[in-house]
């Protein structure tokens, strides 16, 4: 009973346009997530391009962490999966990976820290 009403309020709060727009990404995906910024009264647009490193959750409260290097310095974000904060997510690459969460690149730099595209396994 309890769960039935848990997808009961998750249905109300997740709008199926939303579901649709949410690609089927996964960890090791290098990803655009174009989220809304407000500045004082203005919103713009700000685009974050990292790998995925973590995907939390499967309901409306999923999230997903995204790493990139800026200057660098690694910078981490946790994003809502279902937000209505992010307007467009787009894939950039695809990477085949062993593992679930990517923890490990935090300590790699420079080459050691790339990922092996899928296009690379298969040759």
């Amino acid at each position: 009973m309890r769960q039935n009403a848990i997808e009961l309020v998750e249905k109300r709060n997740v709008k199926s346009e939303t579901r649709a727009q949410v690609p089927n990404f996964k960890v090791g995906d290098t990803v655009k997530v174009h989220s809304k910024i407000s500045e004082g009264d203005k919103e713009r647009i700000q685009i974050f391009e990292g790998v995925v490193i973590r995907k939390h959750g499967g309901h409306a409260h999923s999230t997903f962490t995204v790493r990139k290097i800026s200057y660098s310095v690694g910078v981490e974000r946790i994003f809502p999966t279902f937000s209505p904060r992010i307007d467009k997510l787009e894939i950039v690459s695809s990477t085949h990976v062993k593992r679930a969460r990517l923890f490990y690149l935090r300590d790699l730099q420079g080459k050691a820290a790339r990922l092996k595209s899928s296009d690379d396994q298969r040759a």
